[in-house]
């Protein structure tokens, strides 16, 4: 068994998604579906394409909900229901325990997402965050743990 937690960018460009999609399918194609397990917040971009290529693969998802209000202040209209079908074929569905998704929760579920990681997946292009809890923390931490990191951003990925 393998559990990949992901950590990535949301404002990924319309033209980056299907190269995002196609390396996470060629990351988790080696791996048995029975022994694959994701773990993610289901944010939109990254991690969401994540949560899709593990279920896809016939893996198991693990939803790391960052506060009890993200769903309703977080997720945007356009964005509503992929969120609600990535939660629905989770496995399982944990809430960090923050009324309000803001910093503090967002640095609680990278660090619950870390706690359950054999292997990081970071679809990051590389540069340094622009708050805490960015990607780049989060790959800061998990390379500190000694957790893998597998780095995604193919060539000719962009953000918006």
């Amino acid at each position: 068994m393998t559990t990949f937690a992901v950590t990535g960018h949301m404002d990924l460009t319309d033209g980056t998604v299907p190269l995002v999609r196609a390396a996470l399918r060629e990351l988790l194609a080696p791996h048995e579906a029975a022994e694959v397990v994701g773990v993610s917040c289901i944010a939109a971009g990254a991690d969401s394409l994540f949560a899709e290529a593990v279920l896809d693969l016939g893996g198991r998802l693990v939803v790391v909900v960052p506060g009890r209000d993200y769903r309703q202040r977080k997720v945007k209209p356009q964005d509503a229901q992929r969120f609600d079908r990535l939660v629905e074929a989770a496995g399982e569905v944990v809430t960090v325990p923050f009324e309000l998704a803001g910093r503090e929760a967002y640095e609680a579920a990278g660090k619950e997402l870390l706690r359950r990681a054999d292997r990081l997946v970071a679809v990051w292009d590389g540069r340094p965050s622009n708050g805490k809890g960015g990607t780049a923390d989060t790959v800061d931490q998990a390379r500190a743990a000694g957790v893998p990191v597998d780095v995604i951003w193919p060539d000719g990925a962009a953000r918006g």
